[in-house]
């Protein structure tokens, strides 16, 4: 498949948490002004967020055709089960003592539906394109590199979930 533009591909670098990690601290990666850009850009795309979550659907199974499979035939139901996620983690950012929980367990659910690390990356693109699409103009670089620390965030935190899932304790 074509690959995403570089600025649409969330960093992969980022190491995987071992289970003893007190896991990531959003308010440490994330600056204020980046959480206002991230809520600011969100409530723009809240009110398409049916359209918004069948995009990135359709983005992922573009670059990610085999992905398909994991999902049933109501993508309009995944979508805005995807869109209410994002929603409540743009608002609990500033609460990580609150959201962690929230993703970790988002993270273990997962597991069960046959996602492996490995996915993130077609998810993050995926994000990252849809959101351009539904932000145009709005979709600045200083947008842009706060949507990716975020998914960052989120995803560091999914994954210590899954981790608790898939390793014997």
């Amino acid at each position: 498949g074509a690959a995403a533009p570089a600025h649409c591909v969330p960093p992969t670098h980022a190491r995987v948490p071992r289970l003893t990690d007190d896991g990531p601290m959003i308010t440490t990666t994330l600056t204020p002004e980046q959480v206002r850009l991230v809520r600011e850009s969100f409530g723009r795309i809240a009110p398409i967020a049916d359209v918004a979550g069948a995009l990135i659907y359709e983005r992922i199974f573009f670059l990610a055709p085999e992905a398909r499979g994991l999902f049933g035939d109501d993508i309009a139901e995944q979508g805005a089960r995807l869109m209410h996620a994002v929603a409540r983690a743009v608002d609990a950012l500033d609460r990580p003592e609150e959201l962690r929980p929230f993703l970790e367990r988002l993270g273990a659910r997962h597991v069960r539906y046959g996602v492996v690390p490995a996915h993130f990356e077609v998810v993050g693109a995926a994000v990252m394109w849809a959101l351009g699409q539904g932000l145009g103009e709005h979709f600045t670089e200083d947008v842009r590199d706060a949507w990716a620390t975020v998914f960052g965030a989120i995803q560091e935190a999914m994954l210590v979930g899954m981790g608790r899932v898939s390793q014997p304790v």
